[in-house]
Order: C-alpha cells, then sequence, then structure tokens
C-alpha cells in the first residue's frame, strides 16, 4: 500500500474566489462537486467566479489530475483529460501524481471503495459527510508496479466500455417502454372516441379535499398513514408507508383523510400528480395527497388513467404553484376541462387494455432494470478482482 501523503494538492478552506466582497480577478468558469461525476465531468451547467492571477497554479487542474469531491458525493472522483485546464473550488480536492500513469488507477480503486462502502471510514461529519484533504492524504492504495497497473487499467477500460455500451442500451429500452405506453395513453385521450362528452372535472366528483395537516402519533402497527412518496407507479406502496393507532385514526381525524375504497389519490405536492385508486381500507391520508371521490359518471380507474396522460399531467404540473416548493391546487385541478365517454361499458374496456398494456410495460421495466443491476454488480465484481490481483 502507498500513501498518498505529499502528493496531494488541494484548495484551501479560505478561498478568495468565493469571496464575493472581494469582486476582483478575471471570470473564469469553474468545476463544482455536481460536475463531477464517476469517470467524467458534466459541463452543461458550469458557473463563473472572479480568479485573481496568482490563484491560478493553485486553484486549476491541468490534463492529468484528479478532481476527488470533498463533500456532496464524498470521493467521486474524474480524471480532467481535455487539453485546456479549467478552476475548480473549495468542495473539489485535486490530486496530482508524479507519474501521470497511476490516476486512472486510483480513480477506478476509489471506486471500488464507494461500492463496496469502505470509503465512508475516511469520511468526518455528523450530519453532511466530507472527505478531508487530510484524509485524502492519508488514504492508501494498492500499488502494483506501473506497468502492471497498465495492463490492469487496460483490461477495466476495455470492460467497461462494453459496460457503458450495454448499459445504455438497457436505460434506452427502459425509456421506450415507459415512452411507448405513454404514447398510447396520449392518444387514447387526446383523440377520444365517437361520442364522448366533455365536462369540468367538478362535475364527475363527490368530493375532492386532501388529508390532515397536523403530526399524527405513529405505530408500530394500525391503519396506514399515506403520504405522496407511498403513491408509486399507479399504485400505493404499503410496504414504504407508516402506521398509526386506531385511536387516532378514528378520533383525531376527520373523514377527509380517510378514503374509501375506489377514491382516487392525486399527489399535489413532492413529486407532482401521481395518481392511484384506493384498494384498502383504514387508511388516512396527509395534506401532500389530494383525495377524488368520483360521483358515478366516471370509473376510478379510468379516472386514473385519464388524468395520468401526458396532458392532463401537464396541465396540472402547469396550473401548479408556490414560491419554493411547487404544489398541485385542487381548486384548480377539478377545473379542468376533461373528455371521457358517458359509457361504464366503454370506460371499462379502455380501462382493461391499458391494464395489459400496463402490465406489459411494467414486466419489460422489470428487466431492464435487472439487466441494469446485473451490469453495476459486474462493474462491482471486476474491481474487486483487479485490486485483489485475479486479473
Amino acid at each position: 500500500m502507498w500513501s498518498l501523503d505529499g502528493i496531494f494538492y488541494g484548495p484551501s478552506r479560505e478561498f478568495s474566489g468565493l469571496d464575493k466582497a472581494k469582486n476582483r480577478g478575471e471570470l473564469k468558469p469553474y468545476l463544482r462537486n455536481l460536475n463531477v461525476r464517476w469517470g467524467e465531468f458534466d459541463l452543461s451547467d458550469l458557473l463563473e467566479m472572479r480568479f485573481l492571477s496568482e490563484e491560478a497554479e493553485k486553484y486549476t487542474a491541468v490534463k492529468g489530475d484528479v478532481l476527488v469531491c470533498e463533500g456532496g458525493y464524498p470521493g467521486r472522483a474524474a480524471i480532467w483529460d481535455r487539453e485546456e485546464s479549467i478552476h475548480f473550488q473549495k468542495a473539489l480536492h485535486r490530486v496530482r501524481f508524479h507519474e501521470s500513469g497511476r490516476n486512472k488507477w486510483f480513480v477506478y480503486y476509489l471506486q471500488l471503495c464507494d461500492l463496496e462502502g469502505t470509503l465512508r471510514k475516511h469520511f468526518n461529519g455528523v450530519g453532511i459527510q466530507h472527505f478531508t484533504g487530510e484524509a485524502l492524504a492519508q488514504f492508501d492504495i494498492p500499488l502494483p508496479p506501473l506497468f502492471e497497473q497498465h495492463r490492469i487499467v487496460g483490461i477495466l477500460d476495455d470492460a467497461f466500455d462494453g459496460l457503458a455500451r450495454a448499459s445504455a442500451n438497457a436505460e434506452q429500452n427502459l425509456r421506450n417502454a415507459r415512452a411507448l405506453f405513454e404514447s398510447h395513453l396520449q392518444s387514447v385521450f387526446s383523440e377520444r372516441g365517437k361520442g364522448w362528452v366533455t365536462h369540468p372535472l367538478a362535475d364527475c366528483l363527490q368530493l375532492i379535499t386532501y388529508g390532515f395537516t397536523n403530526p399524527m402519533p405513529t405505530t408500530a402497527t394500525g391503519p396506514y398513514m399515506i403520504t405522496a412518496k407511498n403513491v408509486v407507479d399507479g399504485k400505493i406502496d404499503y410496504a414504504s408507508a407508516r402506521h398509526t393507532s386506531r385511536n387516532a385514526f378514528e378520533n383525531l381525524l376527520t373523514a377527509k383523510s380517510r378514503p374509501r375504497i375506489g377514491d382516487v389519490l392525486l399527489t399535489k405536492d413532492g413529486t407532482l400528480g401521481r395518481l392511484a385508486v384506493v384498494d384498502k381500507d383504514d387508511i388516512c391520508i396527509n395534506q401532500s395527497v389530494a383525495l377524488l371521490r368520483p360521483n358515478g359518471r366516471m370509473e376510478p380507474r379510468f379516472m386514473r388513467y385519464l388524468l395520468t396522460s401526458p396532458a392532463y399531467q401537464q396541465r396540472m404540473v402547469d396550473d401548479a404553484d408556490g414560491a419554493t416548493i411547487r404544489h398541485i391546487y385542487i381548486t384548480r385541478v377539478d377545473k379542468m376541462d376533461i373528455g371521457f365517454p358517458p359509457s361504464h361499458s366503454e370506460q371499462q374496456r379502455i380501462v382493461s387494455i391499458l391494464d395489459v398494456l400496463s402490465t406489459e410495460t411494467q414486466r419489460l421495466e422489470s428487466i431492464y432494470q435487472q439487466k441494469l443491476a446485473a451490469l453495476a454488480e459486474l462493474k462491482k465484481s471486476l474491481l474487486h478482482q483487479a485490486f485483489s490481483g485475479k486479473l
């Protein structure tokens, strides 16, 4: 093992380039920890700040330098491989090796430690974790001869190029599966069929409201407390939901916070516009979830699909408001004009078709997600073999 002590060069915590009061120097684009991904940089949103000429050497990365995140995602690292230099700010460390051929070996080892969970042993901080310059300087890495490092890095480069292509294909297939379903959903509710009618959503509702605002006691068992995060992929995720006591459920909550089977839930805060149909008794909702109770003109599952379609999703999001956190307002949602067939048998026919398509889409998504997980595990295995002397 070999310590980095003596070859680590990082920016000081006292960084005059970040002091807005000292408005001197030349404006330069610079890297933040958000710009550093594993093994690459995202340069799509570079910011600028002023740097003094005497700061250039200390706060500039040149080709071959490794930049390591101090905070944000501690330890994440990439090699700057462009001919032109780049400035960086104090949330990043710069590592410059005496022998530049060691930089990729170092980044691969950091990534292995991150995947195996051992890298966090080098972090400090109670809430927000940091990989300090002192910790990085004492970070040990296995160090075979340089020619052996180059051989192993070459194997990893070739293997990871193939894994990256396979992952990109799986991710594209995943997006395609979702897009195909959304396209069909859009066509159903935008083209509409013969005899469809148009009404404000309120005309199809007996009740539209949202859940409790005051804190509720949490218990190990009892009625489910559903929040926006528990409404996922058209269903209620009960496994992630908390419970409240029977006494609180019956005595502290009004009827508006206790949905019935067949009610439609809409997330109005957090991730906006997700929907699900209630399929259990004994649940309650908080203020992040709106309750839509159909009055009989529209089947609940048809309403869920209709409001999930891209056009209505866009309308709800466009009407959302809020200074810092956006909210869907139910007083705007119920005024939306919606088109639907008045015949319940036609609504049920459409729901049956969409159910089949949705199930097939979820099956494909599961396949592609499993493939992505397998590729990630293979990458971890290759890194482990590389640093165990098995490649």
